[in-house]
């Protein structure tokens, strides 16, 4: 007997970090939602990427297009694509195996990313906990460029402050920032199904949304932002980022963020420091460096002294 022809596909590869955000991006915008990334907490830097493809829709000539699609990838950062692995899978156990990917992920000292289905390990039970749904492919902590910006958020005092989150995707980190203390955060992005995405996080978490609520979260950037704080820039923005997207808004941070306030700013390479950097200093704002994983960069952004005398 000829056995069955696969109902899945599953795609496994090597997912560097400076490619992960890369990956996740093309995948999506190639209609393949089934997307997890999977990394052990005791080795943090090694991750791979999965995703799970309607066998009927990928025969072989679409899987070798697929590869051919994501090789440019790697380019600007002189890397070359990881080889792709294909499993073939049963309708019965793609989602299950999906969610076995998934672990407890300690953040930092006080932080503990938690997927939705998990209960709490008792390891863990002194942890801020952030319940995340990883079931799109918006941010679920184990990026550099958010654990960067989860990590220095520890190092902040928190309490009573107002947080700005501008790209929000998954919510993680307005989420980490009301874990840690801070009294309201307001959460802006320009793709609906990051907005809902962020709402349907605050609910795992008992945070609320509605008017009045710890979380508020807009569809749009930072004029959509904006009009959450009510006239009264915050004391924190968080803004994880590409860095030519972080470039053009930086003369519109001054609507979102306090003269007296902080900035954290992700999502950029340590190339792309000198040319921000400059940009930032233009619309006002003095920067220091103040974290950097796999060649990812974390910048503190402050108002220039001058401009504040």
């Amino acid at each position: 007997m000829q056995p069955l022809p696969p109902q899945w596909w599953r795609l496994e590869m090597d997912a560097p970090a400076e490619l992960e955000e890369s990956l996740l991006w093309k995948l999506a915008a190639l209609g393949i939602q089934r997307v997890a990334i999977r990394h052990h907490p005791r080795e943090p830097e090694r991750h791979r990427l999965l995703a799970w493809l309607p066998a009927v829709d990928w025969p072989l000539i679409e899987r070798e297009q697929l590869a051919a699609a994501l090789a440019p990838l790697g380019e600007p950062f002189g890397l070359a694509l990881p080889p792709l692995h294909w499993q073939p899978q049963g309708e019965e156990d793609w989602s299950s195996s999906w969610k076995q990917h998934w672990q407890a992920d300690p953040v930092g000292q006080r932080l503990l990313i938690l997927p939705a289905w998990l209960a709490l390990p008792q390891e863990f039970a002194s942890r801020q906990v952030i319940r995340i749904d990883p079931g799109s492919a918006f941010g679920t902590g184990s990026h550099p460029t958010t654990r960067l910006c989860l990590e220095a958020m520890e190092m902040i005092q928190l309490e009573g402050l107002r947080v700005a989150d501008l790209g929000c995707g998954s919510g993680i980190l307005a989420l980490g920032a009301l874990r840690l203390g801070a009294a309201s955060a307001s959460a802006s992005d320009t793709d609906p199904l990051a907005v809902r995405a962020t709402a349907a996080n605050a609910r795992l978490n008992d945070i609320s949304t509605g008017p009045g609520g710890a979380l508020q979260v807009a569809l749009g950037s930072a004029e959509g932002l904006a009009p959450l704080l009510n006239g009264e820039p915050a004391d924190l923005l968080l803004c994880n980022i590409l860095a030519p997207v972080i470039e053009a808004l930086a003369p519109q941070f001054e609507a979102v963020l306090s003269r007296a306030g902080i900035g954290l700013l992700s999502g950029l390479l340590l190339s792309q420091l000198p040319g921000l950097q400059l940009a930032l200093g233009r619309a006002g704002w003095s920067t220091r460096l103040i974290g950097q994983q796999g060649g990812w960069g974390l910048l503190e952004i402050r108002a220039d002294k001058a401009d504040v005398a």
